[in-house]
């Protein structure tokens, strides 16, 4: 049995509105034991300074799209002007360079004190859609690939057989995010890995790209486990979606039964006041991205509304234009500040639980996220003493900190980073490398 004590100069605990000083923290066999505030450190435990936090979750994550940071910004454009981009790089993988281009990526998010990713997964198959002999390689890359990196993963395997919302056949690079149909993907789906830092989850695509008939169907064969789906990113559509099935994309997947607790929404930006509503009512989850939604021109989605309405709170980095989640905390209260023109929407600790608590609890970890007894001893520290923190009160590190602050980080009770650094892999030059590998 392993038994570590950590002594944190400040801790943010569960029920507290802000964190409390000295917090002796103990982790057992990569569990969290006794945790105790308000006590000096005894001699022989590692000390934290600054405030420590539960690892943090990162619930909607593309790996690929970590390679167009900083090469999609010539001229203007829309989202979709930007996927046409996206969809060179996601023709240029194979197995070898995902698996380097992920492990590089999550070990990125290591360095920012994420301890889980969910991926939501669709490069499948080969570049003209043939399935792999291995059909799952390109999961099984991902899977390495975070183990390497030393976080945990939730694979959201993702249906996606249709381009359009009128049910176009996929065509172009497309064809390898589709699998035949329903059954293809159960079968492919039932056949990835199982090992301890892996959930398997699913994920539908869009109302894009799955269509109707198959919608009831992919709900009912994967209602005990995490089900995330993209949801009215842009208002193209839910045009399209109004046009074909004469209702909005929330309402379709509500009429097909796809909503529920065990369900996350990405994105959520252009909701009417009826989509909030049913969201809220079926306990489903919203995961906002807001450094992607702003940096693909989307909008401000309706976060306030959605969790007064009953809809739990994540956070994700998404298309990696940047990896902080401490910005994308932050700009959920600042993008609200930006359409209401007023102050004050989100309270410190309302981030801080959609940060951790709540989007390890949509990623299907609910024993991870909470610095308490028996949760998965998971602890980020992030310095008071740079120049973004010096001064900083310890609840206002959502409003001050970045990535660049974090310390060290514990994933079930193994160090990951220390001083700032991963402590297995060169971050910087392993994405230097892969993200050049795939741009060659």
């Amino acid at each position: 049995m392993s038994n570590d004590r950590f002594h944190a100069e400040y801790a943010w605990l569960p029920g507290h509105e802000e964190p409390l000083p000295d917090v002796l923290i103990e982790v057992v066999d990569g569990r969290f034991g006794e945790v105790t505030a308000g006590v000096e450190a005894p001699p022989g435990v590692t000390r934290l300074p600054g405030v420590t936090l539960p690892g943090l979750a990162n619930a909607h994550s593309h790996a690929f799209h970590r390679a167009l940071r900083g090469h999609t910004h010539t001229g203007g454009g829309t989202f979709w002007t930007w996927r046409d981009r996206m969809y060179e790089v996601a023709a240029r993988l194979d197995p070898d360079t995902y698996l380097a281009l992920a492990r590089a990526t999550y070990a990125e998010m290591a360095l920012s004190g994420i301890t889980c990713v969910g991926e939501f997964h669709y490069l499948h198959h080969e570049a003209d859609g043939s399935p792999y002999a291995d059909p799952n390689a390109m999961g099984t890359a991902l899977v390495e690939a975070a183990a390497e990196a030393g976080i945990r993963l939730t694979l959201l395997d993702t249906l996606y057989l249709t381009s359009t919302v009128d049910g176009q056949p996929l065509a172009g690079v497309q064809r390898r995010f589709g699998d035949r149909d329903l059954d293809a993907w159960s079968d492919r789906h039932d056949r990835l890995p199982t090992t301890p830092h892996l959930r398997i989850g699913a994920a539908l695509h869009s109302v894009r790209a799955v269509p109707p008939g198959a919608l009831s169907a992919f709900a009912y064969r994967n209602s005990g486990g995490p089900l995330h789906f993209h949801l009215s990113e842009q208002r193209a559509e839910n045009d399209a979606c109004l046009a074909t099935h004469g209702c909005t994309p929330v309402q379709l997947l509500a009429d097909m039964g796809v909503l529920g607790s065990n369900a996350t929404a990405v994105h959520a930006t252009h909701l009417t006041g009826n989509g909030v509503a049913l969201l809220g009512e079926a306990g489903t989850g919203a995961c906002l991205c807001p450094t992607t939604e702003r940096d693909l021109a989307d909008g401000i989605g309706p976060a306030r509304a959605l969790v007064d309405a009953g809809s739990p709170l994540s956070l994700g980095s998404d298309s990696h234009a940047v990896i902080d989640l401490f910005e994308e905390a932050r700009a959920v209260e600042l993008d609200e500040r930006l359409r209401t023109e007023r102050r004050g929407h989100f309270t410190p600790a309302e981030l801080t639980h959609a940060a951790t608590a709540a989007g390890h609890a949509a990623l299907g970890w609910s024993d991870a996220g909470t610095i308490a007894a028996g949760f998965r001893a998971d602890l980020v520290t992030v310095a008071l003493d740079s120049v973004r923190t010096a001064a900083v009160p310890p609840a206002g590190v959502f409003f001050a900190a970045t990535a660049a602050d974090v310390t060290d980080v514990l994933v079930d009770g193994r160090v990951v980073v220390r001083d700032g650094r991963h402590v297995r892999l060169d971050v910087a030059a392993e994405l230097g490398r892969s993200i050049g590998q795939v741009w060659r």
